[in-house]
Parts: structure tokens; C-alpha cells; sequence
């Protein structure tokens, strides 16, 4: 088994809804995000999948969540933006790419959010 991981970062706001703590005021984060990828064979030019394609794929899923309030943007206007949401989102939309553009050959084995540089979520399904 081969696994190829690459990290993008976004800067964004959120509440979390519902918590008990001072996280649910208001707070920001330097989100750093990592995906691994996984295949047990290599393609016709030998290699996984393409670190400047998989760095692409998430850039594109990062994207709508730099510099915003992450309460607001869907689905998270009906969902808490924990950790572990965002996670599980994340691998949801990078899972139809990345399935897609490798003809299921490559799956997407995990993501995991850093919200500070001690404290990451690690969404992988069973």
C-alpha cells in the first residue's frame, strides 16, 4: 500500500454551537488540513497520484472557508463547525474528486484538522 499526504491551510471564524465553554464565542483559527490518499498500485507513469493535482483538489475544498465565519457557510449554517464536522465534510467532498479523477484506483484515507499547532481531528471512515 502506498499513501501520499499533502497539507493546505485556510484562516476562518467560528462559534461552536452549543458548547458549554469560551469556544462558543466567536474565536478564529490558522486551520492547517491534511489528506492521505492511499493505493496499492501505481499508475501508468509510476506513481500514486499527483502531489500537484491532490494539493489542487484541496485547495479547491478549502477555499470557501478562508476568511470567513464558517457559521455562515453551508452546511454549516445548519451544522456546528466543530473539528470533527469539518473534517468529515472535508473528506465527503474530496472523496467524489479524487474517486473520480483516478477511477477509484486511489481512495482517500483520511483528513485531519489541525485547529492549533497541539490539537488536530482525525476523520477516517471505517
Amino acid at each position: 500500500m502506498y499513501e501520499l499526504s499533502v497539507k493546505g491551510h485556510f484562516d476562518a471564524a467560528h462559534a461552536l454551537v452549543g458548547y458549554p465553554g469560551e469556544c462558543r464565542n466567536l474565536h478564529g483559527h490558522t486551520w492547517d488540513v491534511e489528506v492521505t490518499v492511499a493505493a496499492n498500485e501505481l499508475d501508468d507513469i509510476d506513481i500514486v497520484y499527483d502531489f500537484k493535482s491532490l494539493k489542487a483538489d484541496l485547495a479547491r475544498v478549502l477555499e470557501p472557508y478562508d476568511h470567513v465565519f464558517i457559521n455562515e457557510v453551508a452546511p454549516f449554517d445548519a451544522l456546528s463547525p466543530t473539528a470533527e464536522n469539518l473534517a468529515r465534510v472535508l473528506y465527503e467532498s474530496l472523496e467524489r474528486n479524487i474517486t473520480q479523477a483516478t477511477s477509484a484506483r486511489v481512495h482517500l484515507k483520511e483528513v485531519t484538522v489541525w485547529e492549533s499547532p497541539v490539537a488536530r481531528l482525525t476523520y477516517r471512515p471505517e
